[in-house]
């Protein structure tokens, strides 16, 4: 009879568990629908010809397939004072079939769309040290360890290459959402150390860590979810789901040397 109430009792917290999976997934691919309602794509971003000051932004996008249920694509995109482009630094694993490297660097639209997906603003960086800043992201792209091997679960993956960049440039105080599954992701040697915000986290593998930071508050992550109590600006993240409460991107801009149209784009989840 013991056996048998513990193996009752096993399964009812069974099912538990499956059916807040199953919710979480099925509420994630729906705001992955809805993201798409409002474009976002070539608004974000200041027209190289409009705005002559350097730039960097972090942006966030559902991912392709089954997995943008759960999770987001995330990509660096920089421009340096008087440049007349951008240039946008991401890890796309599929490039490893065809090459040794994952990594891309490129010329491109920084806030494009993602596989359809509209991007969403994380981090607009244009201080008056913002060429430095990205002197030192192009070391850490150029340092990245990850280059050649790519797993979306638990890592190393495009999340996990972003967070990476943001260690390097703490300065950023980049808060990469709840749905990039990924960003945690650390080898055995790296068990304790800096977020992507620069505030400290023990990771194991990315499986399971914790995180406490100014930027994010307190966040755990259990098995890749991860769930965030930002408490300084009263709002949490959920797995899939992302972000309820006041919007997360940061925004720095004390360094226009134009006047140019702040697009302010505040999303309940991400």
């Amino acid at each position: 009879m013991e056996l048998m109430s513990y193996r009752m009792k096993f399964f009812s917290q069974l099912r538990i568990v499956i059916v807040f999976l199953s919710s979480i997934v099925v509420c994630g691919f729906l705001i992955s629908c809805s993201s798409n309602n409002k474009v976002t794509s070539g608004l974000l971003a200041p027209k190289p010809m409009e705005h002559s000051g350097g730039v960097i932004q972090v942006y966030s996008a559902r991912t392709k397939g089954a997995k943008q249920a759960v999770s987001v694509h995330t990509w660096f995109s920089v421009k340096r004072a008087n440049d007349s482009h951008y240039t946008s630094y991401e890890i796309i694993g599929w490039r490893l079939r065809r090459n040794d490297s994952a990594l891309v660097v490129r010329e491109t639209t920084p806030d494009r769309d993602w596989w359809g997906h509209q991007p969403k603003l994380l981090l607009d960086y244009r201080e008056k040290d913002v060429d430095k800043l990205i002197n030192k992201i192009e070391v850490a792209v150029e340092n990245y360890e990850y280059k050649h091997e790519y797993r979306a679960y638990p890592g190393p993956n495009s999340n996990t290459f972003t967070a990476t960049i943001a260690r390097a440039v703490p300065e950023l105080g980049l808060d990469l959402p709840s749905t990039a599954i990924g960003k945690d992701y650390k080898t055995f040697s790296h068990l304790v150390g800096r977020s992507a915000s620069g505030g400290l986290q023990a990771s194991l593998l990315g499986l399971l860590a914790l995180t406490i930071g100014i930027e994010e508050g307190l966040e755990l992550n259990v098995l890749g979810l991860n769930f965030e109590f930002d408490i300084f600006d009263f709002a949490v993240e959920l797995p899939a789901i992302g972000r309820i409460g006041p919007d997360a991107a940061i925004v720095n801009r004390t360094n226009e040397t134009e006047s140019v149209p702040k697009q302010t784009i505040i999303n309940t989840v991400n």
